[in-house]
């Protein structure tokens, strides 16, 4: 998450950017990962059933990490998910034109921010850090 809100700063006065949640991953009414339970966070949710509670568990999250990206919830069937085959993390660029100019991988294992800062990096410039 650290690596995505980065980015953000850096790159938020020269592109658009939008963080939607979508279906939950893990839930702890399904299939639960061994390592989620062992959270210190405790960021685990029963799998929404209502758009209503998507927009409490997103609410939640970007309060509790003070999440400073705009972020978006799916609607219950899941539209956003099913167009950009987005579960359960990925990450993409839309240029200008509305077209997808980057499409990352799967999450977690093919989630790669840092390739996104290399485009926005090739497209708008490398932004360095004082102290790096």
């Amino acid at each position: 998450m650290g690596d995505v809100i980065q980015i953000y700063n850096d790159y938020k006065d020269r592109a658009d950017f939008l963080t939607i949640y979508i279906r939950e991953a893990h839930p702890l009414d399904e299939w639960q990962m061994k390592s989620n339970e062992k959270d210190k966070d405790n960021v685990c949710y029963v799998q929404p059933k209502t758009l209503e509670q998507r927009i409490n568990i997103a609410n939640d999250f970007t309060q509790r990490f003070k999440f400073p990206l705009p972020f978006g919830v799916d609607e219950m069937n899941d539209a956003a998910n099913n167009a950009y085959a987005a579960w359960p993390e990925r990450l993409y660029i839309i240029d200008e034109t509305g077209r997808i100019s980057y499409k990352g991988g799967n999450g977690p294992f093919k989630y790669d921010p840092k390739e996104v800062r290399a485009w926005l990096a090739q497209r708008y410039g490398d932004v360095t850090h004082a102290g790096s």
